[in-house]
Order: C-alpha cells, then structure tokens, then sequence
C-alpha cells in the first residue's frame, strides 16, 4: 500500500509540474524553426504565391517596359538608319554612317571640347566649394538650420529656371553683375558676356558651379556626420592639427561617398543640358554648345538618325567612365586598406 501511494504521489506531481516546465520552455525564448509561423507551420513558396507576387509586380513592369525600355531599344536601332523628319519614306539601314557624319561635322571638335571644359570645370569647383559648405555647416552654432536651409534652397529649383535667371544676370545691358563690377571699379563699360565667345562658356560655368555645390554640401554633410566625435578628439589629444585631421580622417573616412558623389555628379553634369539651354541656347556660334545640347540641336533639325548615333555614343563615354572611375577608386582603397 505504502509503494503505490508513492507512486500515486509521483504521478501526480510529474503532471502538476508539467505545465510549469513548458512554461519555463516558454518562458525561455527559444527561437522558432526558421520560415516557421505561429502555430508551427512553415512559409512554403508555392505557384500560388508566386503567381500573386506576380501580379502585383507586373503593371510596373509593364510601365518600365513600356516607357524605358521599348524607347532605349527603338532609340538605338534609328541610329543605323537613315531617320529623317523631312523624308519618312526611306527609312533604310544605312550602317555606321550616321556615326561617321557626326564625327565629321566640323562642330565635333569644338562641342567634345566644350563638354570636357563643362564637366571638368564644373566637378572640380562644386567639390572644393562644397566640400567647405559641408565642413562649416558641421560645426554647431547658432542659426545653423536657416543657414543650411538657404543653401540647400537652390537645388529645388529647376535648372532652365536658373538658367533664366542667370541669363538676367548677366544681361548686358541691365544685368546685376555688369553693375556691381562698375560699381567696383573692375570694369568701365558692360560686358557682353552671354554674346562674347570668349566669356560666354565662363558666365555658364558660374551658374553651373552656383547650382551645383549644394549636391556636394548635402552629401558630404550627411557622410561627416557619421564621423565619431572621439576620432577628432583623439587626434587632437596627440597633437594633430587641422589640415593633418583633415586628410587622416576625415577624407579617409568618408572616401567612398566622395568617389560616388562625384561619379554622379559627372554623369548629372554631362547629361544637364537645361541650364546651358536657358541661358545661351548653345550661342554664341556653338561655343557653349555640348554634346546633350548639340544632340537636342540635331533632333530639333528633324536628323534623329544621327541624334540617336549621338546619344549612342554618349551612353558609351558614360559607361566606360563610370568603369574606370569605379576600379580606380576600388584599387585606391584596397590599397590604402
């Protein structure tokens, strides 16, 4: 009697203790079988779910296709063929010739030297500029967001806006910057600066350079402030000073964003036909004229065959850029690592 009340007892108690010892399991925060959901059933792809995960993919599928692709690809095949407004009725295959009549059109040389001095002499300018903007805008003091905020302002507008607008300033008869440079005693008559070969691709690269520095101040801001406060202030505890600081830390830190800033920015620079559009039409005489203008000029002439052999080699230049400029940037930083 005594032995099955024992084992009575311990029954009893191996089922009063079951409960708390799947509490505990409970309790202990195992995790769950991976692709498990509550109630221990697993999350299998089946056609169903990738039917309908279809179905909501395709109308921007469709949209992409239907309005990047089909032209890209259409765009390319006009380029062998000679496509001409004034002729629809010979639309024939006619090779590489639209490529050899760009390269023989005596603005070739003038427009590919144009381009070289836009984007070279906009990037270097917008980044050094920036770059400052970015450093001071870093610091704390009073007045900081209404000052980022009136730097930041110009990159909300539209940029045949400000072309316009930079073409008022620098009009030669009421223009701002003939009065105040008269005013500074730097010039005794008004300059021509939008009709004179010689100072018109200059007064573009100013608008240019004006718009294009709060790219670089807001990306390059946004990179300095994942910086660690104790990188500067280990620095300056051994000694270090602003220039050291400048080119140990901060530029190595913050490497990989510039490289891609400026990666975009040329690519941005080279395709941004607007403000030149808007403050110079390409005048005067083709000498503010580059290539995405001289390509629009062509397309506006109604030659889309060889304004698409054009943008053809536009996307090439493009593309072999940006691969160089990529590996370059990753050798540097392979071998710095």
């Amino acid at each position: 009697m005594a032995g099955a009340s024992a084992t009575t007892n311990t029954t009893k108690k191996t089922r009063a203790t079951a409960p708390g010892a799947e509490g505990t399991t409970r309790a202990s925060g195992a995790a769950p079988a991976p692709g498990a959901r509550r109630g221990g059933r697993k999350r299998e792809f089946t056609t169903r779910r990738g039917l309908l995960i279809a179905a909501f993919m395709a109308p921007a599928a469709v949209f992409v296709a239907v309005f990047t692709y089909y032209p890209v690809i259409a765009g390319s095949q006009m380029a062998f063929r000679n496509w001409k407004l004034t002729d629809l009725t010979d639309t024939s295959w006619v090779g590489l010739r639209n490529f050899r009549d760009v390269f023989a059109d005596p603005s070739w040389g003038t427009v590919l030297a144009n381009t070289a001095l836009w984007v070279f002499g906009s990037i270097i300018p917008q980044l050094v500029v920036g770059f400052a903007l970015a450093l001071w805008l870093r610091r704390r003091f009073r007045l900081r967001g209404l000052y980022q905020a009136l730097i930041f302002f110009p990159w909300a507008i539209s940029g045949f806006l400000i072309g316009i607008l930079f073409r008022w300033l620098f009009n030669s008869e009421f223009g701002v910057v003939n009065d105040l440079l008269q005013k500074a005693g730097l010039i005794d008559e008004p300059v021509a600066w939008l009709a004179d070969p010689d100072t018109a691709m200059a007064a573009v690269l100013v608008a240019n350079v004006w718009y294009g520095v709060t790219f670089f101040a807001i990306m390059i801001l946004a990179a300095l402030q994942s910086i660690p406060d104790e990188l500067y202030e280990a620095a300056a505890l051994d000694g270090a000073g602003k220039v050291r600081t400048l080119f140990r830390i901060t530029i190595p830190y913050i490497r990989t964003t510039l490289a891609l800033t400026v990666l975009l920015r040329v690519i941005w620079i080279f395709n941004f036909p607007d403000l030149i559009f808007g403050m110079t039409g390409g005048g005067p005489n083709n000498e503010t004229h580059i290539v995405t203008t001289w390509m629009i000029k062509i397309t506006q002439q109604g030659d889309y065959g060889r304004a698409s052999a054009l943008g053809l080699l536009v996307v090439a230049g493009l593309l072999l850029f940006a691969t160089f400029f990529l590996l370059a940037t990753r050798e540097k930083r392979e071998v710095k690592s």
